[in-house]
């Protein structure tokens, strides 16, 4: 997927690569941000196989897309009815959100706009035919400045950010539905730094305008796309190794796999034995456990790229906080999510889409020493 204004969606690519769960039919929605009008793709609804499906399964699965607004319920509605025939949805995939960090401070209405009343939405849609099972893209911001490092799911919801404030909303809202209607299931993932591309090279992010994170941005500037004054190190005099902010990378790939199991999982009664009361909602961290420097990454896409990056050191922003990294026990030990793929392949794989695809999925190429924005 990609978004337009330097928004990036929130990893619309995993849903739509991944695999649906147990032979049922999975709605992925995923937000493609048109403009400044909240229009979103709603990405793609699958025709299911389960995560061991031979390569001639795979093959033959078909991806449905459909555009529509997510703002608009008659929307959600549209795609539940077109489905009754086919035996309906089992599941949704909701990974549309706005999703800069910076931006949402200036923007707070769009944002909970966008991400709050949109799965409202969805989820009343869902009630409204049957379709009990969410797999929900949450974000590690929800933990705000945590106290313990690697952050455990049992850390506090205390977002700092208009951004990371509309996702604890969400997880919320979510948690509520559980508790009232006692038959829907849902896991909450919360990202940590997703990064990298498909290996084939073929598929990788292309936002709209300069890249509001900072592996995209640094692939940007290294095809000439944006000009290197356009990269800027947001504090210097953090309680880090080097002073800058620390951050928990994940390639996409393991992210997919993390939706995947995440599938499964909605299935199995033990990941929801000790809810209680509360309802069958589960909150997973999707990390890599070791956190990254801002500087560690610009060194790593040096070395990947070739590309002999200049930055300046401004002061901090907004909504950031010094270290978050993922302690990923809970969800190996009982979704089996294990990230596999190391900083290298990461950036050797979105440097393989990049270098491949100067101007992202336009055609022609675009030409070296575009202004950064």
């Amino acid at each position: 997927m990609r978004a337009t204004n330097g928004t990036s969606t929130q990893n619309g690519e995993a849903a739509v690569n991944g695999h649906a769960a147990n032979g049922h039919s999975v709605a992925a929605p995923s937000a493609g941000v048109k403009g400044r009008q909240d229009k979103a793709d709603l990405s793609g609804v699958f025709g299911g196989f389960s995560a061991d499906a031979s390569q001639e399964e795979k093959d033959s699965c078909s991806v449905d897309l459909i555009q529509g607004d997510i703002a608009d319920p008659a929307v959600f509605n549209g795609i539940f009815e077109r489905y009754i025939t086919q035996g309906g949805i089992y599941a949704v995939i909701h990974v549309a959100a706005l999703k800069a960090v910076g931006e949402s401070g200036e923007l707070p209405l769009l944002y909970y706009q966008t991400n709050v009343s949109a799965t409202v939405n969805l989820m009343q849609s869902m009630l409204k035919y049957k379709c009990l099972n969410l797999v929900y893209s949450s974000s590690a911001t929800v933990y705000g400045t945590p106290e313990t490092i690697p952050i455990p799911e049992t850390s506090p919801v205390q977002p700092e950010s208009v951004y990371g404030r509309s996702k604890g909303m969400c997880e919320d809202i979510i948690k509520d539905v559980c508790h009232a209607e006692r038959s829907f299931n849902a896991v909450g993932l919360r990202y940590f730094n997703p990064a990298g591309a498909h290996p084939s090279g073929t598929m990788g992010e292309d936002p709209r305008g300069k890249p509001g994170n900072l592996l995209p941005l640094l692939a940007a500037i290294a095809v000439g796309r944006y000009s290197q004054d356009g990269l800027k190190v947001f504090g210097d005099d953090y309680p880090t190794h080097d002073g800058t902010c620390v951050r928990d990378y994940l390639h996409v790939m393991d992210l997919a796999k993390g939706h995947v199991l995440s599938l499964d999982a909605l299935e199995k009664a033990e990941i929801f034995q000790n809810c209680g009361k509360t309802g069958n909602y589960r909150a997973f961290n999707l990390g890599h456990g070791k956190g990254q420097s801002v500087l560690d990454m610009i060194e790593a896409m040096r070395k990947a790229s070739g590309y002999d990056y200049q930055y300046s050191i401004v002061g901090r922003r907004m909504g950031d906080v010094p270290d978050l990294t993922a302690d990923p026990t809970l969800a190996e030990r009982e979704l089996g999510f294990i990230a596999t793929e190391d900083l290298e392949s990461m950036c050797r794989d979105l440097w393989r889409w990049q270098s491949s695809h100067p101007n992202g999925y336009d055609e022609p190429a675009a030409t070296n020493g575009v202004s950064a924005q």
